[in-house]
């Protein structure tokens, strides 16, 4: 295949600049659906009759099979083309989201949201593949960085427009709102982005299956462990289940002769690097808003409209760190972002937890500490994506996918462990989530230790 096909400019002479905010903005609503759910579960539970278990899928339905899928929809972005499954995927997520909007009772709602995860899993890999096609090569670098930027602010500013759109209008707009911003998405595709072609390669169905359910359960069970504990069986279940199909993939991929996913790949430094720093960035966002929102509405008392306001902070601190990343990243190596991000982030946690009994700390603290981790988010696209090819780009991007689906799990998992007294107290007080910061700030300091060596040291 012509590799230098990547490098000719988007049909019709469209300014790579339209190209990159239609795709950007398609990520934006799937990545503003992880979180945005969080303030409004207390609304959508009393409404629709939810009981604890049904409120806690609304959530994990989405992330297990966005996270799950991902590697699948990465596959047949590269065979199918990727503007084709973009399109598809766009189309079911927008019918998904109007299904959630339209609910009147748990078993449509929770379809719509696995519907919506299943769709995000097409979309999100298949996006970033036609981002990497329709850009020239040299405004590749710029185009990674707003898309890394619109990502982690999407994830922080889910809180923000969960809580802000649930007081103003109705938790059914924080679904709804995805309508119109998908058919502009799709009505767009045609006129600025140029059809990327797929491969002649054969579908491996075996190891699609193992990999795609392996870690479809490895998602769940990293899910279930921040509300049952790591030693439920809900949560060690499907952990030692995801493993084994890990395991067995591995296998099989020694004999497979066009592999789903080639195990070299993750071997190879930027992508090992991308993925890393991905799971440790979305871990630490995610998880810092989950604890951070339940401090603030238990601790505190404060409202869904409020806590929405008040998680505007940390939500520009990551477009900050992000823009700043993005303009570093041009002239110096991953490694010298992502270590300062990474210490960056836990100075701001650092200070969340050791300032206890003050609503403006807590919120500076994560604010600071959303300023690292959005430049170590950006890093990870970048590390992992400037290099793709036309033939890898979907499933390089379902690889990053995958990690911030993990990230995210682990995030709200370990850190709601440690905040488990306070979770469940019935009337907590801000020191009682301290634990969940000063763990949160070794964790960042360990990930720089860590990024020190893995991150490359070369542009």
């Amino acid at each position: 295949m012509d590799h230098t096909a990547t490098d000719a400019p988007p049909i019709r002479r469209v300014r790579p600049a339209y190209v990159v905010a239609t795709l950007a903005n398609a990520q934006l609503m799937l990545v503003l659906d992880v979180t945005v759910v969080n303030v409004a579960l207390p609304d959508i539970g009393s409404e629709l009759g939810l009981d604890r278990s049904a409120v806690t899928w609304v959530m994990t339905l989405y992330t297990t099979l966005f996270g799950g899928l991902a590697l699948a929809g990465g596959k047949a972005a590269d065979r199918l083309g990727a503007r084709r499954v973009l399109a598809a995927g766009l189309a079911l997520f927008v019918a998904a989201s109007l299904l959630c909007a339209l609910a009147a009772g748990p078993a449509v709602l929770l379809t719509g949201r696995a519907l919506q995860g299943a769709a995000a899993a097409l979309v999100s890999p298949a996006a970033l593949a036609v981002l990497l096609g329709s850009v020239p090569s040299g405004a590749r670098g710029r185009a990674l960085a707003v898309w890394g930027t619109l990502s982690a602010v999407g994830t922080a500013l889910g809180v923000s427009a969960g809580g802000i759109v649930t007081a103003a209008l109705g938790w059914e707009w924080i679904f709804a709102i995805n309508v119109p911003i998908g058919l502009a998405v799709l009505a767009l595709l045609p006129v600025l982005t140029r059809a990327v072609p797929g491969t002649a390669a054969r579908p491996d169905l075996p190891g699609t299956a193992l990999l795609t359910l392996g870690t479809a359960l490895l998602v769940l069970g990293v899910v279930r462990a921040g509300d049952d504990g790591w030693t439920s069986v809900g949560a060690l279940g499907p952990v030692v289940g995801g493993i084994a199909l890990w395991l067995a993939y591995a296998a099989v991929e020694r004999v497979t002769p066009e592999p789903m996913l080639r195990l070299s790949l993750l071997r190879d430094p930027p992508v090992a690097a991308g993925a890393f720093l991905m799971i440790v960035a979305t871990g630490l966002m995610v998880g810092n808003f989950f604890v951070g929102s339940f401090t603030l509405q238990r601790a505190y008392g404060d409202g869904p409209l409020r806590v929405g306001l008040e998680f505007l902070a940390p939500a520009v601190g990551v477009g900050l760190g992000a823009q700043l990343a993005g303009r570093l990243l041009d002239r110096v190596s991953p490694r010298v972002v992502a270590v300062p991000g990474l210490l960056l982030a836990g100075a701001g946690e650092g200070l969340a937890a050791v300032v206890d009994g003050s609503r403006l700390a807590l919120v500076v603290g994560l604010a600071v500490a959303a300023v690292g981790i959005g430049a170590v988010f950006v890093t990870a696209f970048r590390s992992a994506l400037s290099s793709a090819g036309p033939t890898d780009g979907g499933l390089r991007s379902a690889v990053v996918g995958t990690a911030h689906e993990l990230g995210g799990a682990f995030g709200v998992a370990a850190l709601s462990t440690v905040a488990a007294v306070a979770l469940t107290a019935a009337h907590p007080v801000a020191s009682d989530f301290t634990p969940a910061y000063a763990w949160a700030a070794l964790a960042a300091l360990a990930s720089a230790a860590v990024a020190a060596v893995l991150v490359p040291a070369r542009r």
